[in-house]
């Protein structure tokens, strides 16, 4: 089983995004790790390959959010992996970022071939009218979005909870960031790589400051909860990771800290 990572493009997000800490903190651990300020967000997705099949996690950012993203599929491309190849879309969650790349810029499907595994909470809240009336209207695009992104789909979406959705990969339960939000690990003979999905926005900022939010977690609580666990969690187990908005390609390690944890990202 191999893991490749694949670059969709960046945001430049304002430290507004993130709460919890001061500005100038931030700001400071953003510089010291030798990053632009305001943050830089990286896009990933993951491309696996095991047994002949072609998995992809997460499909990027579509067409809709600008001139810095997007880069998904002449990335594929460029890799020698054509759409029509990959046999499965494992998604984390409905954020535009993880799933506008399902269709192209008429609405068609990009993945002509493809299963796409959704955890079910997420289909009931993104897809959802009732919920789409309740959100504040900026955010009700994102809702359109994902109507519009999975509709091409529907004989073809597998849906899950937790525990095993194809041979070696078991979803892991991630919630708080969105209500299905999960990450994935991957086994491979003696190896063992978690997608930690969003957990993590700034590595920079949240692995020293696990307690910090990021604008778009649904319920913040919840996931600064998973996010102090999760963090505990792989920094024990030595277990390595990666993830959406790690800096490209985003594979490395957490360690134990003075203050929190600190990352160690791998070559």
């Amino acid at each position: 089983m191999t893991v490749m990572a694949l670059r969709d493009g960046h945001f430049d997000l304002p430290l507004a995004y993130f709460s919890g800490l001061e500005a100038v903190e931030s700001e400071r651990l953003l510089r010291s790790a030798s990053r632009p300020v305001p943050p830089r967000i990286d896009v990933n997705a993951f491309l696996i390959e095991a047994d002949g099949k072609r998995m992809l996690v997460d499909t990027g950012c579509g067409s809709k959010l600008g001139p810095t993203v997007n880069q998904l599929r002449q990335n594929l491309v460029a890799n020698g992996v054509s759409e029509a190849s990959i046999d499965m879309v494992l998604c984390t969650h409905i954020h535009p970022d993880h799933t506008n790349g399902l269709i192209d810029e008429s609405g068609a499907p990009v993945f002509i071939n493809a299963e796409v595994v959704v955890h079910e909470a997420e289909l009931e809240f993104w897809l959802s009218k009732d919920q789409m009336e309740k959100a504040p209207a900026a955010l009700r695009p994102q809702f359109v979005w994902a109507i519009e992104a999975f509709a091409p789909y529907q004989d073809r979406i597998r849906t899950f909870r937790q525990g095993n959705v194809a041979s070696g990969i078991d979803a892991v339960p991630l919630y708080g960031h969105t209500p299905g939000h999960s990450g994935f690990l991957i086994h491979s003979g003696n190896e063992q790589l978690l997608v930690w999905a969003d957990c993590v926005h700034s590595i920079a900022i949240q692995a020293a400051h696990p307690e910090v939010s990021f604008a778009a977690d649904v319920d913040p609580d919840a996931a600064r909860l998973t996010r102090q666990r999760l963090f505990d969690q792989v920094a024990t187990d030595r277990l390595l990771v990666t993830g959406m908005h790690l800096e490209f390609p985003g594979f490395g390690y957490l360690v134990r800290a003075e203050k929190g944890f600190s990352y160690e990202a791998i070559a």
